[in-house]
């Protein structure tokens, strides 16, 4: 018989991986809902007609399609399948398809929905996408994202916002970042200073991968896109700029003085700057005129960050958008959103042990079962546990200690309690520390006074 297999490119998670998925899940919902955004959820598919067309044509590619149910063969012709049009034969057979991002079906889900919304409107979403891209390490066809937009307002102080929001939830990990912001608008104006306007998507996705490949290819890359090595020897100073946030500045804007956009973008990511400076940030924040992001939709603020104590690209990136909801016919909505990375956020708490204690070991105390009188006995002390907020459990069955021991050891759980003929003669119980061995005896009042104070302290971070 074949052993059962899942697709390739999906995973399962185990216990403990939920546990520490939930953990990352969690801390990220706590951190939105202090700065008043809301959660939605959008069905796992939206029409093909929602979906495609809006990631180009390398995204159409990699969009799951749903068959349509019942007769699906029902309006194929006999031609359709003598042609062997597959894309023409996709379009007769699926109406639907599985989530490729969070984006499009959010414009989707404000245009249907912008009567009830109460603009700005701030929203979350965690949910899975799907993409038919080739599996390859850290790459999945089913994976996890986690936006937050706020859209209905121009305002910048939501990108102080988001960014506060960033350090924040990378403060509560426990996780050193720094935090990237640049403008597309800063962008344009070099684009237009160097004599190369109309090549600013070319310059942007080259500049973009300075991290990756470094100055000269880079360099190369430009010159095959078309760009004067005049305008590369000029693009070459404001690329490699150092010095303080405010030096940077103010030594692009006297670069930027003749274009317009591009002294607009550096009087945004002035206001930005500025403005966080009181907010007292955790983490380093750092104006990258060489980060670009590869979305050709984002028209004003960029952002990203990156792990600083392990080698990983952004773990969480995004940006202003001026026309979210442009592509459903709804012009003009301007909004500002970004995306945490879960599953780099994972690997980086995973490689940096920062999981908390409390998060791992999801049973607190394992009763042991020494037979139905005893096991009788522990249910009231069971409830009393588990009122004080303790996960407790009682083994279902009567088998030797051993056994017992062995399962609360594979599953971690800190504590076991022991009741037998002695511990009912007094009312009591015995505690056992299993890291250490010792024991202790206690009323149900001690015992909970103990756990409390222990499963506290076991949510500090090791």
């Amino acid at each position: 018989m074949n052993k059962p297999s899942i697709p390739k490119g999906t995973r399962d998670f185990s216990p403990i991986e939920m546990a520490k998925r939930n953990y990352i899940f969690d801390t990220i919902k706590e951190v939105f809902a202090l700065y008043g955004f809301q959660q939605i959820e959008t069905p796992a598919m939206e029409t093909l007609q929602t979906l495609m067309g809006k990631y180009g044509e390398e995204g159409d590619k990699l969009l799951f399609k749903v068959l349509n149910s019942g007769d699906f063969m029902s309006k194929v012709t006999d031609q359709d399948l003598v042609e062997r049009n597959s894309l023409h034969l996709a379009s007769v057979l699926c109406e639907k398809g599985l989530h490729y991002d969070l984006t499009v079906p959010f414009a989707r889900y404000v245009v249907m929905h912008r009567e009830e919304l109460q603009l700005p409107f701030k929203r979350y979403q965690i949910q899975p996408v799907w993409r038919a891209d080739r599996p390859q390490k850290g790459r999945y066809r089913e994976f996890y994202q986690c936006d937050a937009d706020v859209v209905g307002s121009d305002s910048l102080l939501n990108e102080v916002e988001l960014i506060q929001i960033i350090d924040t939830v990378f403060t509560r990990f426990g996780i050193r970042v720094q935090i990237k912001l640049n403008n597309r608008k800063i962008l344009t104006g070099i684009a237009e200073v160097i004599g190369a306007a109309d090549k600013i998507i070319n310059i942007t996705v080259a500049i973009d991968k300075l991290d990756k490949i470094g100055i000269e290819n880079v360099n190369q890359e430009l010159r095959k896109n078309g760009i004067s090595d005049e305008a590369i020897a000029l693009l070459q100073p404001i690329i490699s700029l150092s010095g303080s946030n405010d030096e940077k500045l103010d030594t692009i804007s006297r670069v930027l003085a003749s274009s317009e956009i591009g002294l607009k973008g550096v009087e945004e990511a002035r206001f930005i700057l500025s403005t966080l400076k009181s907010a007292g940030l955790q983490n380093e924040i750092q104006l990258d005129l060489t980060l670009a992001r590869g979305l050709n939709y984002y028209t004003g603020s960029i952002f990203e960050v990156k792990a600083l104590d392990m080698p990983m690209g952004s773990i969480t990136g995004g940006g202003r958008y001026d026309n979210l909801t442009g592509i459903f016919g709804m012009p003009g909505l301007s909004g500002v959103g970004f995306s945490f990375g879960a599953d780099r956020i994972y690997d980086v708490l995973n490689a940096l042990n920062l999981y908390p204690k409390a998060v791992v070991n999801t049973t607190q105390v394992l009763f042991i079962n020494f037979g139905d009188q005893e096991a009788a006995y522990c249910m009231s002390k069971i409830k009393a546990v588990r009122d004080a907020g303790i996960s407790a459990e009682l083994y279902p069955d009567n088998v030797k200690m051993k056994k017992q021991m062995s399962y609360a050891n594979a599953k971690r759980i800190p504590f076991v309690v022991l009741a037998g003929e002695n511990e009912i003669r007094t009312q009591k119980v015995t505690l056992k520390v299993m890291e250490t061995g010792e024991q202790q005896v206690v009323d149900t009042q001690q015992l909970v006074n103990i756990l409390s104070a222990r499963s506290l302290s076991a949510i500090d971070v090791e």
